[in-house]
């Protein structure tokens, strides 16, 4: 940032009194502008075995798949963001159940919140932000064709948990080495 939020003046990159980071400061009304993580939400939505995939229309990784996710936004719990999330990309409405995984995405500054959801309904279709809506059962997840770690992570997590018959919170630390020619999902 290169402007104060509340006065407009210019921005000094500083340590305020009683901080340990650097931060945008203003020198004239003493606002400290903090830079956070942003929040990803998605839900592995379930109806009858399969479960809810999209191909993406959008950048980035256009065309490739994922289950509904996206950015939370003010105003909304995580799981209303991960329901909302699923109704944009599918037109499925989801009733949350279960909290699944939480993977931290430090270098690129953003945190992936996972839900496990029961569909209201079997008549997925694309959206604005998809290409095609499918439900699969794990045997037809294209493994090579999945948009993000946390998507690979997180279907990983829910097919594992429900094979065992116990569901449990899954965390993982995850890089951005898929970007990266070679680098696998997995990674």
């Amino acid at each position: 940032m290169k402007f104060c939020s509340l006065c407009g003046h210019a921005l000094t990159r500083r340590v305020p009194p009683g901080d340990r980071l650097e931060r945008d400061v203003c020198d004239h009304c003493g606002q400290i502008e903090y830079q956070n993580p942003k929040v990803v939400v998605g839900c592995v939505p379930e109806w009858e075995g399969r479960i809810v995939m999209c191909r993406r229309a959008i950048q980035p990784r256009l065309g490739y798949w994922t289950f509904p996710a996206g950015f939370l936004e003010l105003d909304e719990t995580m799981a209303e963001g991960a329901a909302r999330e699923t109704f944009e990309e599918s037109g499925v409405r989801v009733e949350i159940d279960r909290l699944l995984a939480v993977m931290d995405v430090p270098e690129i500054g953003q945190v992936h919140v996972v839900y496990g959801g029961r569909a209201c309904s079997a008549d997925p279709h694309p959206t604005d932000e998809t290409s095609e809506v499918a439900l699969m059962a794990e045997a037809d997840i294209p493994w090579d064709e999945i948009a993000f770690p946390s998507i690979y992570h997180g279907l990983k997590y829910f097919f594992a948990d429900r094979a065992r018959g116990q569901w449990s919170v899954h965390t993982r630390r995850l890089t951005s080495r898929w970007k990266r020619a070679g680098a696998k999902l997995s990674d």
